[in-house]
């Protein structure tokens, strides 16, 4: 699935949408770039799933835990992540086979501690189309029932 944004509220609205059909334990594995919109993208699923609270990058902390919506909501950035030894130490697993959504910024960086079911979305920039243009695709990675978002 590609969509593509104009606006950061729309690039948010998607966000807000995948979490609508997001499902207990359901994995999302997020690249781009720098300033591509990884955090308006996470605002709007935070949103979608009945989070009120402010969502922010957890650089520092590698993952931050909400869980004031319709299921917990597990926020990785692994941009800073020294080795694979730090998301053992985090308990990453308890996360990602949990009975909540999670999502990965920089998910690229810990491919191989991924689940056998995620949907991996990565979002480019393209100035030609303009400064907030956004190509958000969603597919499917090692998906069993091989269907996308």
């Amino acid at each position: 699935m590609i969509y593509e944004s104009y606006s950061a509220e729309e690039t948010a609205q998607i966000g807000t949408d995948i979490a609508l059909q997001a499902k207990p334990g359901s994995v999302y594995a997020l690249v781009g770039e720098l300033g591509a919109g990884k955090t308006v993208l996470t605002q709007g699923i935070a949103k979608g799933l009945g989070i009120t609270e402010p969502i922010v990058s957890p650089t520092f902390t590698i993952v931050q835990i909400y869980e004031g919506g319709r299921m917990p909501f597990y926020h990785f950035d692994v941009y800073r992540i020294g080795d694979l030894e730090e998301m053992e130490e985090i308990g990453y697993e308890d996360c990602f086979y949990g009975e909540g959504v999670t999502l990965v910024e920089w998910a690229n960086l810990v491919e191989e501690l991924l689940p056998s079911d995620y949907q991996q979305i990565t979002i480019e920039k393209d100035l030609e189309k303009g400064f907030d243009f956004r190509r958000i695709t969603i597919e499917c990675k090692k998906c069993s029932n091989g269907e996308n978002v």
